[in-house]
């Protein structure tokens, strides 16, 4: 980076990136979680597990949507000094500063299958879709306001950071086909000429 430019990481990407890893643990900790029979039985198990399921997606599809609104609202433009930063580094870097989290949430959802059998992996996999529709809002948001929306890497360093979390001051912007991933941060399909 020179002359004063930023790091800048995508914001839905950020987002997406532990929707993959959560869903899959949540998987397979309901898979190995229907071996045991657990205190309450399978079948109310796997009844409470639903519920946590559709319980999380609504919850994690939903929680800080005004923080997401009023930052993308007040987006600057990204400086021809900025270095935006691809999207396999942004997951990667995401994914190895919560690797410890996720490896907790999967024992924590193996360890309750032995009183609610898949009821907490079912609870980690909704936690998975809830971070995929809330990327998928945020992609939405900007095809209809066509702009990318980008946050600086320094301010997501930490164990818990967040892309809209009290640390985040700002948001910049960038046109639609900056990057190499799409609105929504899912992979570009079909690369873009710029």
């Amino acid at each position: 980076m020179t002359r004063g430019g930023q790091g800048l990481a995508r914001v839905a990407v950020v987002v997406r990136a532990g929707a993959a890893p959560l869903w899959w643990l949540g998987v397979l900790a309901t898979g190995i979680g229907l071996l045991a029979p657990g205190l309450t039985g399978r079948r109310i198990g796997v009844l409470a597990g639903a519920a946590l399921f559709v319980l999380a997606v609504a919850v994690v599809g939903a929680v800080r949507r005004k923080r997401y609104v009023a930052l993308a609202a007040s987006a600057s433009r990204a400086g021809k000094h900025d270095v935006l930063q691809d999207r396999a580094v942004t997951v990667r870097n995401w994914r190895r500063r919560h690797r410890w989290w996720l490896l907790l949430a999967f024992l924590a959802a193996l360890g309750s299958a032995f009183a609610a059998p898949a009821a907490g992996g079912m609870l980690l996999a909704g936690c998975g879709v809830g971070l995929w529709l809330k990327s998928a809002w945020l992609g939405r948001r900007e095809r209809d306001g066509d702009a990318l929306l980008w946050v600086r890497v320094d301010w997501l360093r930490g164990g818990a950071a967040h892309p809209a979390g009290k640390q985040v001051k700002a948001y910049r912007s960038t046109g639609i086909a900056a990057g190499d991933a799409a609105p929504g941060g899912a992979r570009r399909k079909t690369p873009t000429l710029v």
